[in-house]
Order: structure tokens, then sequence, then C-alpha cells
């Protein structure tokens, strides 16, 4: 059983953080951090926890703990690190995009690993600071890893991708209120999403010559979940496409390769993300399905606990989705 803390609560991925652990067999949650909300009940803020935990948040944080994770705004996991100093075996998992690009992953003599274990199991495994994945990040790359690991990206990539409102979090704002995005749809920051600079750095150490990545990042009038489709030039056949994707994620327990066109609510409230392929007139179309909350930010996290520790990989994640 090991001791973990989580910092930043109250947010919708620390929400869902929470209810992960609480079911998970090998943890325990010593605290959860706000200033905010010091004292008061967790499950008064996450009423989905109501009857399932009389944990309340705290003001307090053990440096000493077996392991953090850090759910905070871009920009304040580093302040929070700096001013706070956990102890050297304190393993620690940040969900911001503090270090995930390469030039910034570094702090006060911790080198945090990319933590994607499509990609980067083996490193996951023997590191002690984990960089969680953005969730189109996860989404796009997934779609692209196989390609890119058989050196197919030669030609650019048309990537267009829609995300449910949650990716906003928590705070209002004109985009995210429920009248303007209910029976509403708009695309945002395209072809400059901050999420490209991680998706690029992965491609790239597997295909360092490769065509550039043209993304379109929409907004969706549904909660939570990402669609996204990639297409670009291919030069074999369907078979073979299948077959290069079957081969990448044969280990991979959590990415499943469909025969059948996929739909989002398979992957919603799970931690799987679920990809169909289809080669057409010399142009091969990858479909990707994950959820924002869950393999894009809690679930992933928890995926690479998991992993650090030496747990099933698959511990505390077996989630069924809601597809009725």
């Amino acid at each position: 059983m090991i001791k973990i803390g989580i910092i930043g609560g109250s947010g919708y991925t620390g929400g869902e953080l929470i209810r992960l652990l609480l079911n998970h067999p090998k943890v325990e949650i010593q605290f959860v951090f706000s200033t905010t909300r010091a004292g008061t009940k967790v499950s008064a803020t996450h009423t989905d926890l109501l009857g399932q935990t009389q944990l309340l948040f705290s003001d307090e944080v053990d440096h000493e703990i077996d392991l953090v994770f850090l759910c905070l705004g871009h920009g304040n996991s580093t302040k929070f690190l700096q001013k706070h100093p956990f102890s050297e075996t304190t393993k620690i998992i940040d969900l911001s995009n503090d270090f995930r690009l390469e030039a910034s992953s570094s702090l006060g003599g911790r080198n945090f690993v990319y933590g994607l274990p499509e990609l980067n199991k083996d490193r996951i495994q023997k590191t002690k600071y984990i960089a969680n994945p953005g969730c189109f990040a996860s989404a796009i790359k997934l779609a692209l890893l196989p390609l890119a690991q058989a050196k197919l990206l030669d030609y650019d990539v048309h990537i267009n991708a829609t995300t449910g409102s949650t990716g906003a979090g928590v705070g209002l704002s004109p985009t995210t209120h429920f009248s303007w995005r209910n029976n509403n749809m708009s695309h945002y920051k395209a072809f400059t999403h901050q999420h490209l600079g991680e998706i690029n750095e992965s491609l790239m150490h597997l295909q360092k010559d490769k065509g550039k990545l043209l993304f379109i990042p929409n907004r969706g009038n549904f909660t939570r979940g990402i669609w996204a489709t990639a297409y670009t030039h291919f030069k074999g056949s369907e078979s073979e496409a299948i077959d290069l994707y079957k081969d990448y994620y044969k280990k991979a327990p959590f990415t499943q390769l469909s025969d059948e066109p996929i739909a989002l609510k398979q992957v919603v409230n799970t931690n799987h993300c679920h990809l169909h392929v289809i080669v057409h007139d010399g142009m091969i179309l990858i479909a990707s399905a994950i959820d924002n909350l869950l393999k894009g930010a809690s679930g992933q996290a928890v995926q690479n606990m998991n992993l650090m520790f030496g747990f099933p990989e698959m511990e505390g994640l077996q989630l069924k989705s809601g597809v009725y």
C-alpha cells in the first residue's frame, strides 16, 4: 500500500483522480491539498463522491509522501515544486504542461519523463518523475505512432479533433457557458495549439524527417471525450496498415484497434483509446477516440503510477463505458 497526496484536487482532473484512487486496491490517499477549500469535504465539491469518502481538503502538505500528483494550472507546478521541498524518495506525476517538452523537462535535479506508456513504458517504469501528456496529444499520437515507427509519415498529416467542454476546466468563459456551447461548434487555435509541441517531439523520436502536422482543434457540444481523425498519404494496402497497428499495440492493454468503425461513447468513462484505420485511393485515415479526463489526463496518470510502482498496468482502471 502506497501513500499518495494530490495537489489541486478541486478541478475536473483532480476529481477524477480522487474517484479512481479511492477504488485502487494498493493506494491510500493521505491528503488532497487546496488553499481555498481547506477543511471542507471533498464530496461537497465532487458530489459524485457523496457516501464514498470522508476526506477533507487540507492546506498542509506531507513532503515525505510516496507519490504526489500535481493537478495544477499550467505554469503552477513549477512554482509549487520550487516552494515545497519534497523528499528525494517522493515520486511525482505532473498533469500540467510544465515539463512535457524536453527543453523544460528538468527542475532542481529532477528529470521528468514523458508519460505516454505506449511510447515510453520502459522509461516510465524506471523513473521517479512523470510529465503526464496532454489530452489532444494523447489521442493524436496514439493515432500516428505506428506510422512514425515505420517511417511512413513522409507527407503532411491533416488532423481534425473535437473535445468536450470539460477540456476547458471548471472555470466559466464565454465559450464554456452552457447557452453558448449547447447546439454549437467552433474551432480554436487552428494550426497553433499548444499540444503540437509535445506531439512533434514524440513523433520525431521515431521519424526525424516527417511531414507537417496540420491540426484543427474544435469545441464540441458534449461534456467529455475527444474524437480525432488524421489522414495522410499511404502507399500500402489496408490490410498492411491494420497489421502495422495491431503489431505496434499488441502489448498495449489500453489501446485497441477496432475492425469496425468506432464511436466516442465506446471510450467515455474509460482509460481506453479506440482506433480505426481505413485506406482508400492512396490515403490512410485513422480515427481515434479517448476520454479527455481519463486516458487524456487522470486515468493515464494512474496508469503511469502503476508502471512506476510495479503494479499491474490495468490495476484500478478496469472501467466500463456508458455506450447506452
